[in-house]
């Protein structure tokens, strides 16, 4: 009798934390993106728009989203943060923009916490194995 060949089970994939963690942090910049954008609008009825503070709204609102798009990078998070810094001191220019800066940098704030939990989890299974 011959035994029938085995044929070795599927590879189990581990996925990759930090691709979920990228998909999320470019997300939430292109989501501010828009809100930047959108914001334009409000700012024009209410406000009054000049022209430095439309270029202002404008320019953040592409750099977010080429920041969204390097997010992979090392300096991408970086990138981030030092957009969310210009969007809340860019509240002197347009109060707008700070306002709604300050509301983006505690969705960053809890983004980078999860970013070192994510970093802790990992160096604890690491130390495991």
């Amino acid at each position: 009798m011959t035994e029938a060949p085995t044929r070795p089970g599927p590879q189990v994939r581990r996925k990759d934390p930090w691709k979920g963690l990228r998909g999320i942090q470019a997300g939430t910049l292109v989501m501010e993106a828009i809100v930047v954008a959108l914001s334009l609008l409000v700012i024009a009825k209410f406000q009054g728009i000049t022209s430095l503070g439309g270029i202002l709204v404008g320019a953040l609102a592409v750099a977010m989203v080429v920041a969204s798009g390097v997010q992979g990078k090392p300096w991408g998070v970086g990138l981030a943060v030092a957009l969310q810094v210009l969007m809340i001191a860019s509240g002197v220019i347009v109060f707008a923009l700070g306002a709604v800066g300050v509301v983006f940098a505690l969705v960053w704030g809890a983004l980078l916490w999860l970013r070192k939990d994510l970093r802790r989890r990992e160096a604890a299974q690491v130390a495991a194995s």
